[in-house]
């Protein structure tokens, strides 16, 4: 087990209780239910309440010293997580005192000063015996040698420390965020990216031109901003935890994709033995839409091996009285849904799906 102290950003519930080793010691409060940023897209973010710890408070290095010394004697393995990610350096920016200490210390912008920042608590790590380990954007520093990586915006963060020899834990979002939604987002709790399970079954923790001696292998992620109970994060989780762990403990050239999703399926009855409820959405159809001139064109696609799918857009049902699909067509135009579902040995398999023509048309980006 790998514990993370997430500095400088991701701060706010230490400033509520230590206000001091913010930019300001104005009272702050966490409230989960506030707005408390505004993300742009390409990594692009603006916060509204501080989340930083303040770079040139040298209490603030004190502190981290006292909370590092408990967390070694407490995790006896070799790595403790400094987090580094998403800092927001606005606060910074503003701040006279932190302007000052830059000039004194010849530090030309913020980020030579989260640069300082993370060198700063790599050694306050060492000096406990232990080696730093932290995500990509601590590459942007002058990292020691012994410093580990963890790539989590893509796999081109871990490529380029592995290729600096730096030790790196793959955990990207495209493969390893089990936060993201796992099917159509018509029937599941939606979130802004979605990943399904023959998605995370691809992933491949060891890319093409990196020596394998760098990679220590991957992890699997669920954040829980959006899961308010235990229950949903058996949800959330399974089966996709099923196919990052065959990933990582199975050689490339030994996965099979109907293989494994033949073994997952004698999980889900014993899963359902137990009364626990995990995500189904494989049996679900993948809806994908766009324009040819001014027609709206449909592909569907599925994963479940020996599966059909029907589908109609005649507002009928039942589904399997339609049309199985052969290939792309076109949804009509006027107030139609489009109604789709698998089947296997003539009997439906996971939920229907029923979108109407408008929804689809928003989904065109």
């Amino acid at each position: 087990m790998v514990p993370e102290i997430d500095v400088p950003g991701h701060s706010m519930a230490l400033l509520a209780a230590y206000p001091e080793y913010g930019t300001t010691s104005d009272f702050r409060y966490v409230s989960p239910g506030n707005k408390f940023a505004e993300w742009y897209g390409n990594g692009e973010f603006e916060m509204f309440v501080e989340n930083m710890l303040n770079p040139a408070n040298e209490k603030v290095y004190n502190f981290l010293d006292q909370i590092f010394t408990e967390v070694a004697a407490l995790f006896p393995g070799e790595y403790i997580h400094m987090g580094g990610d998403e800092c927001y350096q606005g606060f910074w920016e503003k701040n006279q005192e932190i302007q000052e200490f830059m000039k004194r210390n010849n530090l030309k912008d913020t980020h030579a000063l989260q640069n300082y920042f993370v060198n700063r608590v790599d050694q306050i790590i060492s000096n406990k015996g232990k080696t730093m380990i932290g995500w990509d954007e601590i590459l942007d520093s002058d990292l020691s040698k012994n410093a580990a990586v963890m790539s989590w915006r893509g796999m081109e963060g871990g490529i380029k420390a592995a290729k600096a020899k730096h030790q790196v834990v793959m955990s990207p979002t495209t493969y390893c965020y089990l936060d993201y939604a796992q099917g159509d987002h018509s029937v599941e709790n939606w979130i802004y990216a979605s990943l399904n399970l023959k998605k995370t079954y691809e992933f491949d923790p060891i890319p093409e031109g990196v020596d394998p001696k760098y990679i220590l292998g991957g992890q699997g992620n669920l954040w829980t901003e959006a899961v308010p109970k235990l229950s949903f994060a058996y949800y959330m989780t399974y089966p996709r935890a099923f196919s990052i762990a065959e990933t990582l403990w199975s050689p490339r050239e030994r996965k099979n994709w109907s293989s494994f999703f033949n073994k997952t399926e004698k999980h889900f009855d014993r899963f359902d033995s137990t009364n626990t409820n995990i995500c189904k959405a494989v049996y679900e159809p993948i809806v994908k839409v766009y324009l040819d001139g001014d027609k709206l064109m449909c592909e569907l696609s599925n994963n479940v091996p020996g599966s059909d799918i029907y589908y109609t857009v005649n507002n009928t049902y039942p589904v399997q009285f339609g049309k199985k699909y052969q290939g792309t067509f076109e949804i009509p135009e006027g107030d139609v849904n489009l109604r789709t579902q698998c089947f296997r040995n003539g009997k439906p398999i996971g939920r229907i799906l029923v979108l109407p023509r408008a929804t689809l048309l928003k989904r065109i980006k």
